[in-house]
């Protein structure tokens, strides 16, 4: 077979292509170059990507190696992986894409003679986002008998020790909800699969990384729709590995190509956070953003949760008053409301009145000064329910024609591409905002985040895929729904537990830690989704009795997320489904001061619609934990340690002298000079929040 022309340039920035037979030259290549030595470099400044005759690949950050020579890319057949081709050419291109600006396309090419096949890797860097290459490999059949692939391999590293070992951020979703950012074990091995973990686990933003103390790699995908690949992280003998693959097998006839996604490979300093950040801005030019949302959506919450799925309306209204007092302006409506998942209908036993004591209930949180909010778990059909008996239709059934569960309510997954299924959702956003007066939707459950495909023969589905792609597409139809009804509402989605579904994102006013294990996962979790919304983010921390001793304000408040408590009052629910914690969540007398302390410094600082400076503290190996904000002429730090003796280092401080306050303790620390390092010592338990400010000026 001829070798391929230079007029054949991958498409790489006009969307995915996987799987298709050819490729064609997009139209922003507006010039290419032949570039006959047999091996090369293509990328930029910060990362370039050096191939040898073999193909193998060599990272390089700022002129210097990053990783050794390594197999990067690879066919994965059942007879065993085709690693080694020999390079026979290297083409240059010039891109000028509208939507990510001037950059170059280098595309190599070679062949593997024993095993008959063709590969060609196009690397495009761009001037906007140095240190950051799109990667796409495609691999023909060369051969006269046909090949069975089981999958493929791209960007695969590794970086060797160094001395504190290594740190990684996944983006997958994981069912035993582990934490997103950990340091590796000697037997860390994650295959953080995009694809379902379990029948309503899955999903989650395609960005892997991992980090040591002088800088890392992430790899990911950049294609506009959810794909179901791995991003495997392992710890070796030798240090830490990291790839993208695809494990989706074919058979390649010959002459037939096989082409992978669209993948990213990253170089950075410090941790995960500069790697998302660049992620978010490339998908931004992609189309894929979050809506600015409305002020509301940094209002501090409290939710009737504390009184469980048995609540008494009376209990709500007895609380509303204090919760306002307090400082609080949401008051949300939480599961319980409803006969059952998957109807939708109002219990009567709770409301009488069905529709017109639903309006009752919105007017009178209003009356108290707050906004009401409703909870619902969309796609959820319970057994029993209505909707199952009268739409069996709607639910996502698997090849073996099997239904998906939804493990925590024990009911049955629904089909977001299905339009009855949409309508049905839509209807009810409509009723509860429009109707009743809600203001804002909390939409919750695991089984949000993502689907798996749906083989419903009533659905006619073109691909089964179309449930796993048309997700996004049924959130939009939720957002344009509520705001349709009210241009100011908020949409929140809490995908318990999961890793944040990042193609989701565009129908999210604001996103919350989802059932925190951890004070760590609220901070750590807070810091990847404002890499990933950046100045948009309205980012909650969730229920504050889920952190830890129940009480931890300080990594919502420090880290500019939004606040929320499920606190009862003036007493427990007497009608728990779970033993209380020690303590109950009611407000004591000792609580009350101190949610009425950190209301108050939340509200007066409003952290959330500050900058959030990400890349000035690594959160695996600084120490203490810090994370730092800019607002209004200030600068903001927050400490965290369960204890600390030493110095902290006000890092990212301007030129000039800066008074420096303990914000919670209310002490004033001193002043520091700016435009180097400043440091201070200090000594606390849990945490310290503190403002710098220009000396002389008002706090």
């Amino acid at each position: 077979m001829p070798p391929i022309g230079r007029r054949t340039a991958l498409k790489l920035i006009a969307g995915s292509v996987a799987g298709s037979m050819a490729w064609s030259a997009a139209p922003w290549v507006r010039a290419a170059t032949a570039a006959p030595a047999p091996d090369g470099r293509a990328g930029d400044a910060v990362l370039s990507i050096a191939f040898d005759k073999r193909m193998h690949t060599r990272v390089w950050r700022h002129g210097k190696p990053l990783t050794g020579w390594q197999p990067s890319e690879a066919l994965l057949l059942a007879s065993g992986d085709v690693t080694d081709f020999a390079l026979v050419e290297q083409t240059a291109h010039v891109l000028d894409d509208p939507r990510h600006g001037a950059g170059r396309q280098v595309v190599f090419t070679g062949r593997s003679r024993a095993a008959g096949v063709e590969k060609q890797v196009a690397i495009s860097s761009f001037d906007a986002q140095p240190g950051l290459a799109l990667l796409q490999v495609r691999y023909r059949n060369l051969g006269d008998a046909p090949l069975e692939v089981t999958g493929w391999r791209s960007s695969a590293y590794q970086l060797d020790d160094a001395p504190g070992g290594f740190w990684s951020f996944s983006g997958a979703t994981h069912t035993d909800r582990r934490d997103w950012v950990q340091p590796l074990a000697p037997d860390f091995d994650q295959r953080n699969t995009l694809a379902m973990d379990s029948s309503d686990y899955g999903g989650g933003t395609p960005v892997a990384n991992i980090w040591r103390r002088d800088g890392g790699l992430a790899v990911g995908h950049v294609e506009p729709v959810p794909r179901p690949l791995d991003m495997p992280v392992k710890r070796t003998a030798e240090g830490a590995a990291i790839a993208i693959e695809s494990a989706t097998a074919q058979t390649l006839a010959p002459g037939q190509e096989l082409v992978t996604e669209r993948t990213l490979l990253a170089v950075h300093e410090g941790d995960f956070y500069a790697p998302l950040q660049q992620y978010q801005v490339f998908m931004r030019g992609e189309g894929i953003e979050g809506p600015r949302p409305p002020d509301s959506a940094f209002a501090p919450i409290w939710c009737a949760w504390g009184y469980e799925r048995d609540f008494r309306v009376e209990q709500i209204y007895a609380t509303l008053p204090k919760a306002r007092e307090l400082g609080f302006e949401w008051a949300v409506l939480d599961d319980g409301w409803q006969t059952n998942e998957g109807d939708w209908k109002i219990d009567l036993r709770k409301f009488p009145r069905g529709d017109a004591d639903m309006r009752a209930f919105t007017a009178e949180v209003r009356r108290h000064g707050m906004r009401p909010r409703l909870w619902l778990a969309p796609l959820a059909a319970d057994p029993g329910s209505d909707v199952l008996h009268d739409h069996v239709d709607m639910l996502l059934l698997d090849k073996e024609g099997a239904f998906q569960t939804v493990t925590w309510w024990n009911a049955l997954t629904q089909c977001p591409a299905y339009q009855p299924t949409i309508d049905f959702y839509v209807n009810l956003v409509r009723k509860a905002i429009g109707d009743w007066g809600f203001e804002g939707i909390k939409l919750d459950g695991q089984h949000l985040n993502a689907v798996a495909p749906c083989h419903n023969p009533a659905h006619k589905h073109a691909s089964p895929d179309d449930s796993v792609t048309g997700l996004a597409t049924f959130w939009n139809a939720i957002y344009r729904a509520a705001h349709d009804a009210n241009p100011e509402a908020v949409v929140e989605l809490c995908p318990c537990g999961t890793a944040f579904a990042f193609h989701n994102l565009p129908a999210t006013d604001q996103f919350p830690s989802s059932d925190p294990l951890s004070s760590w996962q609220v901070r750590s979790k807070g810091k990847s989704i404002k890499a990933l919304i950046g100045e948009r983010s309205s980012y909650a921390g969730d229920h504050v009795e889920l952190s830890d001793n129940r009480d931890d304000f300080a990594s919502s408040v420090g880290i500019g997320a939004v606040i929320s408590s499920k606190f009862t009052w003036p007493k427990d629910t007497d009608r728990p489904s779970v033993p209380l914690p020690p303590g109950g969540f009611v407000l004591t007398d000792e609580r009350e001061a101190l949610w009425r302390r950190w209301v108050g410094l939340y509200n007066t600082h409003m952290l959330p619609k500050g900058e959030y400076l990400g890349t000035l503290y690594d959160i695996g190996f600084d120490k203490p934990e810090a994370h730092a904000i800019r607002k209004d002429g200030a600068q903001y730090y927050t400490f965290y340690a369960p204890r600390w003796d030493g110095k902290v280092e006000l890092r990212g401080l301007p030129a000039g002298r800066w008074q420096v306050r303990d914000l919670f303790n209310e002490t004033d620390l001193g002043v520091v000079n700016g435009g180097a390092v400043a440091s201070l010592p200090a000594r606390f338990e849990r945490f310290l929040f503190l403002q710098a400010t220009r000396a002389g000026s008002a706090a």
